[in-house]
């Protein structure tokens, strides 16, 4: 069976309930190698977002760059 490669590009979520971390538990369950590009470095909780730290687009692309150049692109 192939494997497939999921990405995700997306800021994070350090309770873990969107963003980067559910969109990779999300790909695992599904039996998908996850990647991901960060986009943003966001404080927040159930009760909403207290801060966000925007990536600069410059260092977005280095980490598509990385990814690509590394994981075979089969992403659906």
């Amino acid at each position: 069976m192939k494997r497939i490669n999921a990405l995700t590009i997306a800021g994070t979520d350090p309770s873990g309930g969107a963003g980067i971390q559910a969109d990779l538990k999300t790909f695992s369950a599904l039996g998908a190698y996850g990647c991901s590009v960060i986009t943003a470095l966001v404080a927040q909780n159930t009760r909403g977002v207290q801060s966000v730290y925007r990536i600069e687009p410059d260092f977005v692309a280095a980490q598509l760059d990385s990814v690509f150049s590394d994981v075979p692109n089969r992403y659906h």
